[in-house]
């Protein structure tokens, strides 16, 4: 059996999909309005069946998405997404998982949709481009380190490596950052 949405409970999907394509855009840019553009950018240059399986379309989408935010980024800092030199440097994070810096999948999911949001942008923010797109690649979209490795622009040379190095040099920050703000709330 061929699982598509003909029902007409496809409007509300696909509107649900849109606005995870907008949070996607909005934490890899930092820019509201520029990921709005974005995604309606993608969207208007993609033709997908509307009975098609709704997983191959939003991953379409997705993809089309991820590729054109970085590209953009890119642009805005070709030297920003060059691969680092090979590192032998210390991270205070040994383990390249979302659990090595205290936090779950569900606790990371409220702090970017839910009460927590402001700070997780402001945090991403400070973040280098590719780092930021790294992280939301690794911890949002759940991507290994080849898969993102291969997303990064071509000819910028990142390895598997150098791409769980960044991981956890930002998941590093963020469990400063976590430290940080629970000390200031708590003064």
């Amino acid at each position: 059996m061929i699982d598509n949405d003909c029902s007409g409970s496809g409007l509300a999907k696909a509107q649900d999909a849109a606005v995870e394509l907008y949070q996607l855009a909005a934490l890899l840019l930092g820019k509201q309005t520029d990921a709005l553009t974005l995604v309606e950018e993608v969207l208007a240059g993609v033709e997908i069946d509307p009975c098609a399986q709704q997983e191959a379309a939003e991953g379409l989408v997705r993809e089309r998405l991820l590729a054109s935010v970085i590209t953009r980024l890119a642009a805005e800092d070709p030297k920003g997404f060059a691969a680092p030199a090979a590192s032998v440097q210390d991270v205070c994070i040994e383990d390249d998982d979302l659990s090595a810096a205290g936090l779950t999948a569900a606790q990371l999911s409220e702090m970017i949709g839910g009460s927590g949001r402001e700070e997780m942008r402001a945090w991403l923010e400070q973040l280098p481009a590719a780092q930021r797109a790294i992280f939301i690649q690794r911890a949002v979209l759940g991507r290994d380190n080849a898969t993102t490795a291969a997303s990064l622009p071509g000819g910028s040379g990142w390895s598997a490596q150098q791409v769980s190095d960044s991981y956890r040099q930002a998941l590093c920050s963020l469990a400063n950052s976590l430290v940080h703000a629970a000390v200031r709330v708590s003064a």
